[in-house]
């Protein structure tokens, strides 16, 4: 028996590490994405945001993010604080613990959660592109990773007061996407649009991407991603029952993320009267965060039903966002935040232990901390830093302002 247990727990803990392996390659997806949508000027910064905010998630979630999550009193609202992850599961634990055990590595949790982590963090890099400051925005990552996303993070998956009153988010519709659009929305609200978006007049200009390639390629990347981000919040797969499930959570991502695309394409057809690629890329994305919150309980054909209303949502989102002159260059707000609440909506249409008021309790609690707090953290950067670059450095390109290189730089002529 003890054989059989050890093999179990390091096959959960591999199945664990491999899917944050997976979760961990949307790094590569939303760099690609958000490359492809803004402007060739501003590529290498909105690059170095997408690499450094990750490790700064990664040393922020170590040093204290983790402990605020998964250390704080149950049902509880305000977090302990402390540092570290804690010492590692021992083999008596394990062996010796009965239903109670653990049954994959602590550290392998971490792993986990780090990315997911990250993940919110980039929706707001995308949000903010093409004209916030560099180390602003990096600032922001350090106070998102460490404290903000891991006190809302200990409400829900930590045990805290969100989840002892019901509320359901698989793997982070809300905690995740959600938050990360909240986030980026009190970003853009200070920071305003680029120059040139919108017209005195009410018009509205497009300012179209550098190299939809690029962005098609990221989609594809994250929507691999997601199997590992949707998957791995399963936590098991040594029974037959986990495995079944893992097997089910990853048709029905797939199915949604499909219909997703589906939706949003013949939408944008019927409405712009031509098939508009960034819609579709949008709609493969709103699929997949629609479908996050309860990847496990529908059929796949509900699965897809979900991913398609997904993105009908995202197209109408992108326009009335822009009516409203919210600029956001890469559809984050809209993609991760309205469809986000749709997808936590979504839950009790299949899952018959999900409320409504418990989904409702929770999109409110998350939304409201999330947006309050990080309102305050970029108002006080403004005030000590400036969190917008100049208008002459705007024109010019974030890239040699706050990169002092090019990404493409096939123009530059060498001085002799």
């Amino acid at each position: 028996m003890s054989e059989l247990t050890e093999l179990s727990y390091a096959l959960d803990t591999f199945y664990f590490l491999i899917c944050g392996i997976l979760v961990m390659w949307m790094a590569a997806g939303f760099s690609m994405l958000e490359a492809g949508l803004v402007r060739s000027k501003n590529t290498a910064e909105i690059l170095i945001k997408n690499v450094a905010l990750f490790a700064i998630a990664c040393t922020m979630y170590l040093l204290m993010g983790y402990y605020i999550m998964y250390s704080s009193p149950e049902g509880g609202i305000l977090p302990n604080l402390g540092f570290l992850l804690g010492a590692e599961n021992s083999a008596d634990a394990v062996l010796s613990g009965g239903d109670d055990a653990p049954y994959y590595s602590m550290r392998a949790d971490y792993f986990f959660q780090v990315v997911f982590v990250a993940t919110a963090m980039s929706i707001v890099s995308g949000a903010v592109a093409e004209r916030m400051k560099l180390w602003a925005f990096l600032a922001f990552a350090v106070v998102m990773t460490a404290v903000i996303y891991p006190v809302s993070g200990f409400w829900t998956w930590g045990g805290g007061w969100l989840d002892a009153a019901g509320f359901s988010d698989f793997a982070g519709s809300g905690i995740v996407h959600m938050a990360g659009a909240a986030a980026a929305l009190a970003g853009v609200l200070i920071l305003g649009p680029r120059k040139g978006k919108y017209g005195k007049d009410g018009s509205i200009y497009a300012i179209p991407g550098a190299n939809l390639p690029l962005a098609t390629l990221g989609t594809l990347i994250l929507w691999m991603g997601w199997f590992g981000f949707n998957g791995g919040s399963e936590l098991k797969v040594s029974d037959i029952g986990s495995a079944n499930n893992v097997a089910q959570v990853l048709v029905n991502t797939n199915a949604a993320a499909a219909g997703g695309v589906i939706a949003a394409l013949i939408l944008a057809k019927l409405w712009f009267r031509k098939a508009d690629l960034t819609m579709t890329l949008n709609g493969a994305l709103a699929g997949l965060v629609a479908i996050t919150a309860e990847p496990l309980a529908p059929s796949a054909l509900s699965a897809a039903l979900i991913g398609a209303v997904g993105g009908v949502i995202v197209v109408v989102a992108i326009v009335s966002l822009d009516k409203l002159k919210i600029d956001d260059p890469v559809g984050a707000i809209a993609v991760h935040g309205v469809v986000g609440i749709w997808g936590l909506l979504a839950v009790p249409l299949t899952n018959g232990d999900a409320t409504f008021g418990a989904q409702l309790l929770g999109i409110a609690g998350i939304f409201a901390w999330v947006f309050i707090a990080s309102l305050i953290v970029w108002v006080i950067l403004k005030a000590v830093m400036g969190i917008r670059v100049s208008e002459e450095e705007e024109y010019e390109g974030v890239d040699l302002a706050e990169c002092g290189m090019e990404a493409y730089p096939e123009f530059s002529v060498a001085k002799k």
